[in-house]
């Protein structure tokens, strides 16, 4: 599938996505399919966020947010839609994740849009899970150069899961950025 194809994609389904009221009678669960509902169980729900940025050229102080988000199926149960605002010494951030099942491909892709200083919306990579770990890798430019960056949910309880931010560097080692620890409300 070509990235203009796959935009195309992302772009149908968040229409559908905020065009689709969402209604306390239905069961999105009950119609998806397992890889949705793997996801589901894992982050479905209320959550309390704590971001802490490590000291970096991204954020020279370091810098933290806390905040709140909401996973929930949609489409009937064709995709997992998270939605939050958090705030603090990093700034305000809003965004909205929708990620759904490829079973072609037999991968997530992974769409999210970010209200903060770039603001921006973007297909970012394909997602699997590596035993009970879920992984988004994808790429960003900077500075002309294309620069892999690994988001990788561990530790994912009913109760509590952590979200790890981390980029590629120059010897092959993933450093960690962000992380964010999300609790059950």
């Amino acid at each position: 599938m070509t990235c203009g194809r796959t935009y195309a994609s992302a772009l149908l389904l968040l229409v559908a996505v905020l065009a689709h009221p969402v209604s306390p009678q239905t069961n999105p669960s009950a119609e998806a399919t397992p890889e949705m509902s793997r996801l589901a169980q894992a982050f479905a729900g209320e959550w309390n966020t704590t971001e802490t940025m490590e000291r970096s050229r991204y954020f020279p102080n370091g810098g933290q947010r806390n905040g709140i988000s909401h996973w929930r199926l949609a489409v009937g149960g064709t995709t997992i839609v998270g939605e939050g605002h958090s705030d603090g010494s990093a700034g305000s951030l809003d965004h909205l994740i929708l990620i759904w099942w490829d079973k072609q491909a037999k991968v997530y892709d992974y769409f999210v849009c970010f209200k903060d200083e770039g603001s921006l919306c973007e297909i970012r990579g394909t997602a699997h899970w590596e035993g009970n770990t879920f992984v988004n890798d994808y790429a960003e430019i900077e500075g002309g150069k294309k620069i892999e960056w690994r988001d990788s949910f561990v530790d994912i309880t009913p109760k509590s899961y952590t979200l790890i931010a981390a980029r590629k560097e120059g010897d092959g080692s993933l450093k960690t950025l962000i992380t964010t620890r999300s609790v059950r409300r």
